[in-house]
């Protein structure tokens, strides 16, 4: 896209993404990262509840309904929610590179309203690696994958340890998600950008 920003634009040297072989089958649901997540956390009254879906290649899908408690102007989707979709819908593709990374930079398009009571259909696509950046690609649309595009996103995640989680969160948050007795409900805690 003409016009965007050079930090979004991957260098000569990137490398094309590569699914790892323990990735998600295509189809298969991703699920909520963490419970309390705003953008998939299924224990968040008014969150997105953005359920994810792994795609070909490192791909996704996701969907969320607008709800009225997502407004910003009478009617119409706050653009912070869908800013948040994109990101959510973005961040879980890291499950397909098996890594743990957080958002470095979202530049978000805006194209056209998005009423209370949408489908919301986002796809994502990572399209280039260089070192610990994942360069990535969304869309949304409204109604379903034919519906008129409403909003776009490029972003730049940035791989990080589970340190940086531990040594950020607020301590309670962390303490709860480390003593989950469930290991592998545990290490999704960390899995997606939160």
């Amino acid at each position: 896209m003409s016009g965007r920003n050079t930090a979004l634009t991957p260098p000569a040297d990137a490398t094309a993404p590569v699914r790892h072989p323990d990735a998600p089958a295509p189809g298969e649901l991703l699920g909520a990262h963490y419970e309390h997540c705003f953008g998939c956390g299924e224990d968040q009254p008014h969150g997105l509840h953005l359920e994810s879906r792994a795609g070909e290649g490192v791909r996704v899908t996701a969907e969320f309904t607008v709800r009225p408690a997502h407004q910003g102007a009478p009617g119409l989707a706050h653009g912070g929610v869908l800013a948040t979709a994109l990101d959510e819908t973005l961040g879980s593709l890291n499950w397909l590179l098996r890594v743990i990374a957080v958002t470095g930079r979202l530049e978000t398009d805006y194209l056209r309203p998005v009423p209370v009571g949408t489908v919301l259909y986002l796809e994502a696509e990572v399209t280039a690696v260089a070192g610990r950046k994942i360069y990535s690609t969304a869309v949304g649309r409204i109604g379903g994958p034919g519906g008129p595009v409403a909003v776009r996103a490029d972003a730049l995640f940035i791989e990080v340890k589970v340190d940086h989680f531990i040594e950020n969160g607020r301590p309670e948050e962390i303490r709860a998600a480390m003593a989950e007795p469930d290991q592998v409900r545990r290490a999704r805690a960390f899995e997606v950008n939160p």
